[in-house]
Order: structure tokens, then sequence, then C-alpha cells
């Protein structure tokens, strides 16, 4: 009964994370898309947990889960501070240059 409730949420999460990635595909700003990535990381997260309980060798994803978020959190940091500096640099004032 466990395995069939892990089953289950495990499709949904993979459902949201298609939905998720639709955004990051056609999301209107740069900011959108690098959220909707962020989710997605989050979401694969939650999933290697939950892959963990259904081999019952959790230890071990844990940290990998742990692995990937951190990878996911800086990722995110790097990709929001690279295209917040390119937008402030695109936006200068030309006469400063």
């Amino acid at each position: 009964m466990v395995e069939h409730i892990i089953i289950i949420s495990s499709i949904l999460l993979l459902l949201l994370m298609f939905l998720s990635l639709i955004r990051v595909i056609g999301g209107p700003t740069v900011l959108d898309r690098i959220m909707s990535g962020n989710v997605i990381g989050t979401k694969t997260t939650v999933l290697l947990l939950l892959i963990g309980i259904l081999y019952d060798d959790l230890g071990m994803f844990v940290d990998i889960a742990v692995a990937y978020a951190l990878l996911n959190f800086i990722a995110t940091l790097g990709a929001t501070k690279f295209f917040l500096h390119r937008r402030s640099a695109l936006f200068k004032d030309p006469s400063s240059w």
C-alpha cells in the first residue's frame, strides 16, 4: 500500500515538473525561467527521496538529494547573478562608457 502511494506521488511530481518545464521553455522573463528551473530542482530532490524510500535505502539517497539540492541552489544563485549583472550592463547610460 505504501509503495502505491509513493509511486502515485512520484508520478504527480513528474507531472508538476513537466508543467514547470513548460514555464522554463516559454517563460515571459528570464527570472521566471530561473525560478522554474529552481522548482524543477527542488521537486527532483523530493523525487530522489521518494525513490530512496521505495528501494529501502534512504541513507544513500539522502546524501545524493542533499548534494543535488546544494548544486541546484548554487546554480540558481549563479544564473540569477549573471542575468542581473548582464541586465544592469545593458541598461547603463551610453554616455558613461
